[in-house]
């Protein structure tokens, strides 16, 4: 009798959760309310941890994109192992601490400002190690990115693209199926379903995707799979040897946060984006400017495309940008056009009145080198800057960029003038009113040197090799204020 009563005891709470989530309990009369009572008393709440909140309040100070910098660098370093939102919590904590234990300094979880750019230098070095770089696979029709050092093969699969390791031990996968061939609770059942030798480990299913990640006695994988409003579903799958988890889990967490399933969704919403100011002068991450963001509503009047200024009222921008704009202003101000170059790339404007302030970047002079860092700078109409990160490919550049970046200035990360996005489509395709990342074109600072040469303005030329920024606010700050808006009266 003891132990019976003590299994009721023990079962009862299971069995009223079970009750209530399947509504079991719905059908039963509501009591009558009883006589009433003093309220209790609330217990105390437990202490917070100071440490936490402390490292919570100062990295919330910083821009958001700022916050996801220091995420994604963490994840590239092996210190965090979460998706880079830019939220702070224990995870993110405990991935700084590990960080600083690693380095030999107190694990406070705050990181300071020399710390920061270490941080960042090591992340750095380890995306080049991996050439790790963000692309578009135009038979999945996804975007994800590939540590290509490590996954050297490439082929075509039905469906998608597989890359892998010359040893065969690490595979990646991108796949896709049209609608009404398969659906996203089939994969997802067929993914968790009871399979000799393999356990899964995780599995987390919601309306518009699912991910399960499992294991077997010598290896481990990770899938993912979405699915769009009109049935077509695309995913990835990564499977690799239990013996690399040390060096491909932050592969695999890199590639999770980088992949985009549906990159050509095109919601008829209008694009927003947060207009981003000059930053007050400061140190660390705190002084550089956001991202753009969701927040905050267009201004009225777009810019139809971006200009650099290089002073005595004279502008440069693509040629591209001006093709449907016969009567241009830059900076409310009437331009006209200067200068084209002999390969119709580039144009030179002039427009009087132009408020000083902003450096012209210096030019670089070598290409970039696939899988480099990028920023791009462009315009609003209402003359405050974008800065959007970017990835180096053959001859341009992937980024996030918004309407208006015709033009934009794209600039690795010690400041230097690597280019300008050469086009913008005319319409762009959308994902919740925001342009995904995309590959552009870019024109490059070597034709803008001949051409600025040809023209006979002096090309704003480094006598030393600029430091590398630790953060991408700071290489964009000092150039901010040379980025101005070309609009068109029609």
């Amino acid at each position: 009798m003891t132990r019976r009563i003590t299994t009721l005891r023990t079962g009862m709470p299971a069995l009223l959760a079970a009750c209530f989530a399947t509504g079991a309990l719905a059908q039963i009369p509501a009591p009558q309310a009883p006589p009433a009572r003093p309220k209790p008393v609330t217990p105390a709440q437990p202490a917070s941890d100071p440490a936490l909140e402390a490292a919570r309040a100062a990295f919330e100070a910083l821009p958001e994109a700022e916050r996801r910098n220091v995420q994604d660098a963490l994840v590239w370093t092996g210190d965090y192992n979460g998706v880079t939102t830019g939220a702070f919590g224990r995870r993110s904590f405990e991935g700084i601490q590990a960080y600083q234990t690693r380095k030999g300094v107190a694990p406070t979880g705050l990181l300071t400002p020399p710390e920061r750019t270490a941080l960042m230098r090591e992340a750095e070095e380890a995306r080049r190690a991996a050439r790790f770089r963000v692309q578009a696979d135009a038979i999945s029709g996804t975007v994800i990115g590939v540590p290509e050092a490590l996954l050297q093969k490439r082929t075509a699969i039905p469906g998608g693209t597989r890359w892998q390791s010359a040893d065969g031990r690490v595979t990646l996968d991108t796949k896709s199926f049209p609608p009404q061939e398969t659906s996203l609770d089939t994969l997802f059942e067929r993914a968790v379903a009871a399979n000799p030798g393999r356990k899964v480990t995780y599995k987390l299913k919601k309306p518009e995707f699912f991910v399960v990640t499992a294991e077997t006695a010598t290896g481990r994988s990770y899938l993912r799979y979405a699915v769009d409003p009109a049935g077509a579903v695309r995913g990835f799958a990564i499977g690799y040897d239990k013996a690399l988890a040390g060096t491909v889990e932050r592969f695999v967490i890199a590639i999770a946060n980088s992949f985009v399933p549906f990159p050509e969704e095109a919601p008829k919403e209008a694009p927003k984006e947060a207009v981003v100011a000059a930053p007050k002068p400061g140190p660390g991450l705190a002084s550089s400017p956001a991202l753009p963001s969701l927040s905050g509503p267009p201004a009225v009047a777009r810019a139809a495309a971006t200009g650099l200024k290089l002073g005595n009222g004279r502008v440069l921008t693509v040629a591209s940008a001006l093709e449907a704009c016969a009567a241009p202003r830059v900076g409310g101000a009437p331009a006209r056009v200067e200068r084209r170059d002999a390969t119709g790339s580039l144009v030179l404007l002039r427009a009087e009145g132009l408020p000083a302030g902003g450096s012209v970047p210096f030019l670089r002079a070598e290409a970039p080198a696939p899988g480099d860092r990028l920023l791009v700078l462009g315009a609003q109409a209402r003359g405050a800057a974008s800065v959007a990160p970017g990835t180096a490919g053959e001859g341009g550049v992937f980024a996030p960029l918004q309407p208006g970046a015709g033009g934009a200035a794209v600039l690795d990360r010690s400041g230097r003038l690597a280019g300008l996005i050469s086009r913008f489509p005319a319409a762009p395709r959308l994902i919740a009113g925001v342009m995904p990342p995309t590959s552009y074109a870019i024109v490059p600072a070597k034709a803008v040197t001949a051409f600025l040469a040809e023209s006979g303005v002096p090309a704003p030329a480094a006598a030393t090799e600029p430091a590398v920024a630790a953060t991408l606010g700071e290489a964009a700050a000092p150039h901010l204020g040379a980025i101005v808006p070309i609009t068109c009266e029609r």
